[in-house]
């Protein structure tokens, strides 16, 4: 896990684009870029100071590969903490492998995924944590997560972790000091000022622990799904919000056949959209099977988005029916839907709906402020559900939709600055140091002696310790970075 050869990849994504950027790192970067690199001044990269870019040509033998800019970073202070150069190529792919072949030519190893930044961990520029923020910050797709990766790449996070770690291996050390002058009945360690490290600890624990549903939504963004009977305007909406003729929009009933999804970002949070088939009773076997998708997005959604037409919910004057008086045409008839809104809120009790009136640029203004009323009144009554009157057509209301679904997710945190759990991983090692910090309050509480104390708090400190990379395995960091791009 420390290798000490020169390494070599393509920086910058494949294909054809204005420049490339390829770069080495380890001991012979430096001389072997020196011996094929002929300065246009008659530089010397060897006698060059650090951090400094020269203009020339690169060159095979005798044959001129391209004209590039090469930057030199010389060890310690750089990315990997080795001798670092990048070359400034043209970025024809012809280039790219032309340059990249001398040089494994010359002794060069092409990088594994993430062998870039494993240098960078494995000498000491960067912790476990800040290592994972940085494939979180090349990933980033919206300002929520790039500001999240940001914070947890400058070791917010990880410095949290690290000073807990060593108050409570201060006490741990005190205890089993203990053990050495058990015959003594010595106490080194005040049981109350540890009683209150705990309880500090747990409390930090759980914050960080709650913060993953948030981080959770920031990294992977929050998915929507717009459900409703045919025609309603769901594939409308859909483009709408996406501001791009995303779906197909027919007259004709049954034109969404399968779930389609697309990303936006709204206040910095992305959320992820999927239109469905409409809900209704059709011999059609695809679209039978479209609708059972729609059914299985329900479930798998955070936020459902329930569409009625204006027309349609006038006529039946948004009368909610239980579910006995439906008719055996339809799962979900036009008349009786909203019954079925209560029902899904009884089948997901804590999954938010927001009802959508849509078509309201059909309305005349009395009829418009009626309808807002009535909508009030039966959104209140079905419970963790809002209701929204807009047209998909036009535009209108849709604003006030996005600013609903931005109120669903608490940014709080993530306004504050505060430290945010994205990594599963770390989710999972800080649950495991809760459960230890817990079992050494429930010990410390029931006078149990210091050797049964320091077992528990020993496993804390590792679990702690996994998180940045004080305790960490070949295999643990095999299957961090192998996930990482080839070049970073």
């Amino acid at each position: 896990m420390y290798p000490d050869d020169t390494i070599i990849a393509l920086a910058t994504p494949s294909g054809t684009g204005a420049i490339a950027i390829i770069r080495l790192s380890g001991k012979d970067a430096l001389p072997l870029v020196s011996k094929c690199f002929r300065s246009v001044r008659g530089k010397n990269l060897l006698h060059q100071k650090s951090h400094r870019i020269h203009l020339g040509y690169l060159e095979d033998g005798n044959t001129i590969l391209d004209k590039v800019m090469v930057s030199v970073f010389k060890a310690p202070h750089t990315y990997t903490g080795e001798d670092v150069v990048e070359i400034s190529c043209h970025g024809s792919g012809f280039i790219q492998q032309q340059i990249i072949r001398l040089f494994i030519r010359k002794g060069c190893r092409m990088a594994s995924g993430g062998e870039f930044t494993l240098r960078a961990f494995l000498n000491g520029k960067l912790d476990l944590s800040q290592a994972e923020a940085v494939a979180d910050l090349i990933a980033s797709d919206n300002e929520a997560a790039h500001q999240t990766a940001m914070q947890q790449m400058r070791g917010g996070f990880s410095t949290e972790i690290k000073k807990l770690r060593e108050e409570l291996l201060q006490f741990a050390s005190l205890i089993e000091l203990e053990l050495d002058f058990s015959e003594e009945d010595v106490d080194f360690a005040d049981r109350d000022q540890f009683r209150a490290l705990l309880a500090r600890i747990e409390s930090l624990l759980k914050g960080l622990i709650d913060s993953f549903a948030l981080g959770n939504v920031i990294k992977n963004g929050v998915p929507v799904a717009i459900v409703g009977n045919p025609n309603v305007g769901k594939s409308t909406l859909l483009n709408t919000l996406l501001n791009e003729e995303r779906a197909i929009v027919s007259e004709i009933a049954g034109t969404t056949r399968d779930a389609i999804e697309d990303e936006m970002s709204i206040g910095g949070i992305g959320f992820r959209f999927i239109d469905t088939a409409g809900i209704r009773e059709t011999q059609d076997s695809i679209e039978r099977i479209g609708i059972q998708r729609t059914f299985e997005k329900i479930g798998q959604a955070r936020v459902v988005l329930f569409l009625l037409d204006a027309p349609s919910f006038m006529a039946t004057s948004g009368k909610i029916r239980t579910p006995s008086e439906k008719t055996s045409k339809s799962p979900w008839p036009q008349g009786t839907i909203l019954a079925d809104v209560r029902r899904m809120r009884e089948e997901h009790p804590g999954k938010p709906v927001i009802l959508i009136i849509n078509k309201a640029d059909l309305l005349s203004v009395a009829a418009s402020n009626q309808m807002l009323k009535d909508l009030h009144g039966i959104t209140t009554g079905l419970g963790n559900c809002q209701g929204v009157l807009l047209s998909a057509k036009t535009g209108l209301g849709v604003e006030g939709l996005k600013g609903i679904l931005l109120g669903l997710v608490n940014t709080g945190a993530l306004r504050n600055d505060e430290a945010i759990i994205t990594n599963s991983r770390h989710y999972d090692a800080l649950t495991k140091a809760l459960d230890e910090i817990q079992k050494v309050q429930e010990g410390l509480n029931a006078g149990l002696p210091g050797d049964l104390l320091s077992v528990d708090i020993r496993q804390a400190l590792y679990h702690l310790g996994t998180i940045t990379g004080e305790i960490t395995s070949d295999d643990l960091l095999a299957n961090i970075f192998s996930n990482f791009c080839i070049g970073k």
